[in-house]
């Protein structure tokens, strides 16, 4: 992502199974949310 946009992404752990992408504090992705692991394009486009 850093060579995309530009931006330092951080893996913090979570709960079993837990995957959240947070873009400034906001919830672009969740795992559970949506069923499956997001695509590369589809965290880079809400950066």
């Amino acid at each position: 992502m850093a060579s995309a946009r530009g931006v330092t992404a951080a893996l913090v752990p979570g709960q079993s199974g837990e995957f959240t992408v947070l873009v400034d504090g906001e919830k672009v992705w969740d795992k559970y949310e949506r069923g499956r692991f997001p695509e590369h394009a589809e965290v880079v486009d809400q950066l």
